[in-house]
């Protein structure tokens, strides 16, 4: 049993560095009080301790995870890391250390206090990934595929392995503007990447006609009889509008803004599940 503390661990913000922290907290024999990335940090009367990432204590600490628990276990909890869910650093905390005391079983306790949330906020994430990879719309910009997103979790390593396979043999880009990230594929193959901004580049003639005659076939096959807006929103979430192209209205115009340019040399976020 962790003796209880007031001393709130920060780490980098990288799962391998949520990791470390459990690792750290099995060192000094302590439940920290709270876990936080360092880019998050709020002011508090509490002691701080910056952990750093070790990639070798990190891996230590999923094999326990693998061994002590299971294999799915490790996978729920990189889920639910990318999860928007409030305090998730602690309650993947104390979810491990449940399970390294009671083995598989805690996966299966859901009703449990400690597996509830994390279940509830995995389940959301899973339903986000599942409507994007039907709502993404891309636009070709320069021969790249272009799409902007503003999901509310961090869905871009859950949509990698979908669009990289999908579009083999295009180049692709999907922005994430609510985590301020970049999925960037190329040869079936994707990387994650932070990014600050991003105004997607002036649309030319051709694309301007697609997005065109896909609003028109949208519109057409539309029964006007049967239209029930309550409905729609509740198979196509009206957050998602905004970057579909079918609601779009004279967004199809050519924009004069000037596109942001990708960084050389992107820093490796989150990779595939």
């Amino acid at each position: 049993m962790f003796d209880r503390s007031n001393m709130i661990y920060l780490y980098d913000g990288s799962f391998d560095g949520l990791m470390c922290c459990i690792f750290e907290s099995a060192y000094r024999n302590e439940r920290p009080a709270a876990i936080q990335p360092e880019s998050e940090e709020q002011a508090s009367l509490f002691e701080t301790h910056v952990v750093e990432t070790d990639e070798s204590h990190a891996e230590r600490v999923k094999e326990e995870v693998r061994r002590k628990i299971s294999k799915n276990a490790l996978h729920f909890v990189k889920k639910a890391f990318l999860t928007c869910l409030e305090n998730k650093e602690l309650l993947i905390f104390d979810f491990l250390q449940d399970g390294f005391k009671r083995g598989w079983i805690s996966m299966n306790d859901i009703t449990g206090s400690v597996m509830l949330p994390l279940y509830n906020a995995v389940r959301a994430l899973d339903n986000e990934a599942e409507l994007l990879k039907g709502f993404v719309r891309f636009s070709e910009l320069g021969g790249v595929l272009v799409s902007v997103i503003e999901p509310k979790n961090y869905v871009l390593p859950m949509l990698m392995g979908h669009f990289c396979s999908r579009f083999h043999d295009e180049a692709l880009m999907i922005y994430d503007k609510t985590h301020r990230m970049v999925l960037l594929g190329q040869n079936g193959k994707g990387r994650i990447a932070y990014l600050d901004e991003f105004t997607p580049a002036p649309a030319e003639e051709s694309e301007l006609e697609m997005r065109r005659m896909w609003k028109h076939f949208y519109d057409t096959i539309a029964i006007k009889e049967r239209y029930n807006p309550r409905c729609r929103m509740g198979h196509m979430p009206k957050r998602y509008w905004a970057h579909m192209t079918e609601f779009w209205e004279e967004n199809c115009a050519r924009s004069e803004e000037k596109p942001e340019k990708l960084p050389e040399k992107p820093q490796l976020a989150l990779g595939k599940l």
